[in-house]
């Protein structure tokens, strides 16, 4: 199992975070090339308070979020839209921690008119992939982003969310 998930807010069991977050990890590491048994990510389900802490303490911006990452090891590439360096395979396999916060990832969902599961599919796809030195900064990087973030989630089964 790639993702240890940490439920900190009850709700999440709605949609079955450790199952989808597992799901979705194996799924963007097979696309990747990168066996599933070999990497581990840390995942925690909490509410919009929590992840709105962690947001100020670790990028200075005091609001909540859907979704943090926190990479290992830093694997983006030097050029803009070049892929990400691989992972070197280490004693523990310790891809990163990511943070996701319900309420904000239940409004979301809802405003744009699309499952929960679906939703959360999409941003545990999008941080797994920023745990692999994936960014949205620079237009190219973004290019390349969305189109692997697109070409998963339709191996899962999920609609193009862009």
């Amino acid at each position: 199992m790639p993702v240890e998930v940490m439920i900190e807010d009850d709700r999440w069991g709605v949609v079955g975070i450790a199952a989808l977050a597992d799901r979705a990890a194996d799924v963007t590491l097979a696309h990747l090339g990168l066996a599933s048994a070999a990497w581990e990510i840390s995942l925690l389900a909490c509410d919009d308070a929590r992840i709105a802490t962690l947001n100020a303490d670790f990028r200075g911006k005091p609001t909540p979020t859907n979704v943090l990452s926190w990479p290992a090891e830093d694997l983006s590439p030097d050029m803009p839209g070049d892929m990400p360096l691989p992972p070197e395979p280490d004693e523990d396999g310790f891809l990163g921690d990511i943070a996701i916060a319900y309420d904000i990832c239940a409004r979301e969902a809802a405003e744009a008119g699309r499952p929960l599961a679906d939703h959360v599919t999409h941003l545990t796809v999008h941080a797994v992939l920023h745990l692999l030195g994936y960014d949205h900064i620079r237009d190219p990087d973004a290019t390349l982003m969305e189109a692997t973030e697109v070409a998963i989630l339709g191996k899962l089964g999920v609609p193009d969310p862009y």
